[in-house]
């Protein structure tokens, strides 16, 4: 028997599909190298902007073909969009060929669940779960990993659907979180991304919960592990401190993704974002000040109920102060169940895409001006591989998060190589190796 898993949205979800992966694994399955060829597929869901959704829908329907051909085929669907309220109900009653719906707290069931959805259709949402275990997860790579060190959230974005799809916050001891680590790194692995969804809260639930920040000291110290990244911060919880643990690293990147979403206090206030204009422009002084290198990335929302044009520059004058490295932008997206979803003033969509292409215009400005800079500046990259696009020329990451290709052998991939960079563009950068490594 052998299984597929089908990824929508974020990091975590990623991470996600690797322990579905090992427990099914576990479970004596086979991993398919093609959909086609899976006798159980696992589809996880994202729900965090309606167009996530859509594209679920979709790829479900798509499955439908499929299944009619191998009747005997298992379809589940699982995480986000079966978690927020009326989900699982919308998937079952959509797509009659899904045999099983499951939920984000109930992820480490899959294997059971498999194996009841045989005899009937199958659903289980549970509604929270005590910390639950990692166990197993089958990794995509040896040299890259990520490693969730918590769960959930409770910030309550006004806009925001996790907290009601995730849970409350749940984070992993911090000495599992390094014996995992440090398992990693004695199989290979060389960078790990830590993952959150507010990691700078991690520890508050722990009794005497020691923080990110003496976390991230405790992985710094793992000999044989050259980079750590984090994802993602919340700039209410970001502090001095955190700024100066990063500095004073070894492992630990110069790259901070810090989400403003607005530029506007008021539109702040209305997110519930819980932090002004003025502070965060504090906390990206006190970042290009300590860490001169650093790159600072972000998210924008534009469009969110009740903003003026007036609020929509204040977003466009503080993302040319700030003068981040790349932004993540997005339209406002109503998501049934938050209170953005039902306030009053909300925002045409003409003028929305409208706002949306004038800052995606700024940004790429700005992002291309920063990318120049580099050019004629030695670089430290992790090769990763071959480049997907050119595969005769090697990829692979500085540590403030920027792709840069380059010619070299394969048997590079996992070493630390010096690149100069000799051409700039918007999305990467190209460079040649240095005589003298970093």
């Amino acid at each position: 028997m052998r299984f597929y898993v089908m990824t929508f949205g974020c990091q975590m979800n990623a991470s996600d599909s690797e322990v579905v992966s090992g427990l099914l694994a576990g479970a004596g399955y086979d991993k398919a190298p093609h959909v086609e060829d899976a006798d159980v597929v696992i589809v996880l869901t994202c729900s965090v902007r309606e167009s996530a959704e859509s594209r679920v829908h979709g790829r479900l329907g798509a499955l439908k073909a499929l299944k009619a051909r191998r009747p005997g085929m298992i379809i589940g669907v699982g995480g986000c969009m079966p978690q927020r309220e009326g989900g699982a109900r919308e998937i079952m009653g959509r797509h009659k060929h899904v045999d099983l719906v499951f939920g984000t707290h109930n992820l480490h069931d899959v294997a059971r669940l498999v194996e009841e959805a045989r005899a009937g259709r199958t659903v289980e949402v549970l509604e929270d779960q005590e910390r639950p275990a990692f166990r197993n997860p089958l990794r995509q790579e040896d040299l890259l990993a990520w490693v969730p060190i918590m769960h959930g959230c409770d910030n309550y974005c006004s806009y925001c659907i996790v907290p009601y799809v995730r849970g409350r916050p749940r984070s992993r001891p911090s000495e599992v979180i390094e014996a995992e680590v440090r398992s990693l790194v004695a199989g290979g692995c060389r960078e790990i991304t830590l993952l959150g969804q507010n990691v700078n809260a991690y520890g508050h639930d722990l009794p005497g919960g020691e923080g990110f920040s003496r976390l991230l000291g405790r992985l710094d110290a793992i000999e044989g592990l050259w980079r750590i990244r984090y994802t993602t911060s919340h700039p209410r919880d970001f502090d001095l401190d955190m700024v100066k643990a990063v500095a004073a690293s070894r492992a630990v990147c110069e790259h901070f993704h810090l989400p403003v979403q607005s530029g506007s206090d008021r539109v702040l206030t209305l997110m519930n974002r819980g932090y002004t204009r003025e502070r965060y422009l504090d906390l990206a002084a006190a970042i290009r000040e300590r860490i001169p290198g650093a790159s600072i990335t972000t998210d924008i929302i534009v469009g969110f109920p009740g903003e003026t044009q007036e609020d929509f520059e204040d977003t466009l004058d503080l993302v040319k102060r700030v003068g981040f490295d790349s932004a993540f932008t997005f339209m406002f997206s109503p998501r049934s169940g938050t209170p953005a979803a039902t306030m009053e003033g909300q925002v045409p969509l003409e003028t929305r895409k409208s706002r949306l292409s004038r800052l995606i215009e700024m940004q790429k400005a700005i992002t291309l001006e920063r990318n120049l800079a580099l050019v004629g500046k030695k670089v430290e990259v992790l090769v990763e591989g071959p480049s997907k696009k050119e595969p005769e020329r090697l990829q692979g990451r500085t540590r403030t998060g920027r792709y840069v290709h380059f010619l070299g052998p394969p048997s590079w991939k996992g070493s630390l190589v010096g690149v100069v960079i000799t051409r700039a563009g918007l999305w990467s950068l190209d460079g040649e190796r240095s005589e003298k490594q970093p």
